[in-house]
């Protein structure tokens, strides 16, 4: 399999990726609604279970659109998509230590995090809308560390923007559909 049908299989198999950023914007939308609500533990305690259904449940969101949710045995981007997700523990642990200290960097740290890897998407998934998106999370994570913006506030950020890019994902793919 060349790379080029590689990342077609990959964008076939799991609508370009974006019923997976859909579910991970409500998973940060949820987990700051929590903290604004509710507490910065339970909070994180939400946005870290909830962060473990993302790709399960945007496998049952890609079927629920007709697509497989499972790409081809020996694509060989499927490794790549695997590492990528230990760049979220790698993150999630800063950002668990942080809290201890700046509470505050929480979700800039992860927003950081979440979008360096929206940037691999462009290579998994063919498709440069995701450098945008990935760096318009970085932006967002910059900016909440440089204001020390409310705990909650990055969270509602983050969620509104993977809602707003999935959708803009989905679109795009469907427009593909179209035109094959």
């Amino acid at each position: 399999m060349n790379f080029i049908d590689a990342q077609k299989d990959m964008r076939k198999s799991y609508f370009g990726g974006g019923p997976g950023a859909f579910v991970s914007g409500i998973v940060w939308l949820t987990s700051g609604i929590t903290a604004l609500i509710g507490t910065k533990q339970i909070s994180v305690l939400v946005f870290f279970f909830g962060g473990m259904l993302i790709h399960p449940l945007g496998i049952v969101l890609s079927k629920a659109l007709n697509r497989s949710g499972k790409h081809k045995s020996g694509n060989p981007l499927s490794y790549l998509a695997l590492e990528s997700t230990f760049i979220l523990f790698i993150g999630l642990f800063i950002a668990y230590f942080s809290l201890q200290v700046r509470p505050n960097w929480f979700f800039s740290i992860m927003i950081l995090i979440i979008g360096g890897r929206y940037l691999v998407f462009s290579s998994i998934y063919g498709m440069r809308v995701y450098w945008i998106f990935g760096a318009t999370l970085i932006l967002s994570g910059i900016g909440g560390l440089i204001f020390n913006t409310p705990f909650h506030l990055i969270g509602l950020i983050g969620g509104i923007i993977e809602i707003l890019y999935s959708s803009i994902i989905i679109y795009l793919e469907k427009s593909n559909l179209e035109k094959n």
